[in-house]
């Protein structure tokens, strides 16, 4: 089965070592980031929340420590937007498993999964430093070994998190 990747959808696509990221918006605000694979061409940016997406994804390519603020799209539950708030305030180069952030939150860390499988955001809010407490874990609701847990890897790497080749 071959899978179909729908560029048109995209307001931006941006090239990236692992691949590329696809950014979708609605009138100022973004309201999607996902990761793509490097078949994807890059799209210039077609609105401002686009422009500075790929803005700020470009400087945290060139720079791991880079914070991102984007005008991010109200989306997810509201026990979702508990964890991403817990997720986004991970410095780069740290990680947190599961676990952790289930205590933090009072709750369960297969929902803490759920709810980083669930992110709308890819990289601006960095669900790849969520780790299982026995190592990599999962990543974006998809295969084990494939793309996705390639591009979590190459992040961690780059943010200087050891042991993750």
């Amino acid at each position: 089965m071959t899978l179909v990747i729908r560029t048109e959808l995209f307001d931006a696509v941006v090239r990236a070592p692992f691949g590329a990221i696809g950014v979708r918006t609605n009138a100022d605000t973004i309201v999607e980031m996902v990761y793509l694979p490097a078949k994807v061409d890059a799209i210039p940016a077609r609105t401002a929340p686009a422009r500075e997406a790929i803005r700020q994804v470009t400087r945290y390519l060139k720079d791991p420590a880079f914070r991102f603020d984007l005008p991010l799209a109200g989306k997810g539950t509201a026990f979702q937007q508990r964890v991403w708030r817990e997720i986004a305030g991970i410095p780069s180069g740290h990680t947190r498993s599961y676990g952790d952030v289930a205590r933090k939150l009072r709750s369960a860390p297969r929902a803490v999964g759920q709810a980083c499988g669930a992110n709308w955001f890819s990289l601006a809010i960095p669900c790849h430093r969520v780790l299982a407490a026995g190592g990599l874990g999962g990543f974006g609701r998809h295969d084990a070994e494939g793309f996705y847990l390639g591009v979590k890897r190459w992040l961690l790497r780059h943010e200087g998190v050891a042991g993750y080749a």
